[in-house]
């Protein structure tokens, strides 16, 4: 009897990880299997299938900041002109995604600092392109990110 409660207590708190935070769960399953010696598991496969649904939340927030910091580029570009609305609602909708995100994942919010880091060169790249359509070829967009992670991701914040 005390053995299936021993059994119980790792499975209640790694179904409590996964409620809590899928990413950090992902990591930690990875882990186990790979400890694991059962000769019908396929360890290797498993292991990165798992890591990768990981990956997919991690890279789901890369993509959401890339496209967060190239509308906040645009607009910092155009903040004495009257900026497109579709540009305030595109920063507002990656930051509720963001956000929801990070809820379900927050072992992800350290890594946010150097996810802006790695999507801050493309997405000044395409700002770049989109503001010379636009006939704002003259502008100079900063060549690292000036806002903070705080800032980028408040719901209220505009440069």
């Amino acid at each position: 009897m005390t053995g299936q409660k021993t059994q119980e207590r790792p499975l209640a708190m790694t179904t409590a990880l996964y409620k809590t935070d899928f990413y950090a769960w992902t990591v930690q399953q990875a882990e186990a299997l790979r400890h694991e010696d059962s000769p019908e598991l396929d360890r290797d496969n498993l292991i990165e299938e798992i890591k990768d649904m990981g990956r997919s939340e991690q890279r789901e927030v890369e993509n959401r900041l890339g496209v967060l910091l190239r509308h906040l580029l645009k607009l910092s570009a155009l903040s004495t002109s009257n900026p497109s609305r579709g540009w305030r609602v595109t920063v507002k909708e990656q930051r509720y995604q963001i956000e929801k995100l990070l809820k379900r994942n927050p072992s992800l919010r350290p890594e946010v600092p150097s996810m802006i880091a790695d999507a801050y060169a493309q997405a000044y790249d395409l700002a770049t392109d989109d503001l010379a359509e636009d006939e704002l070829v003259g502008y100079v967009l900063p060549v690292y990110c000036p806002w903070t992670p705080e800032q980028m991701l408040d719901l209220n914040w505009l440069p």
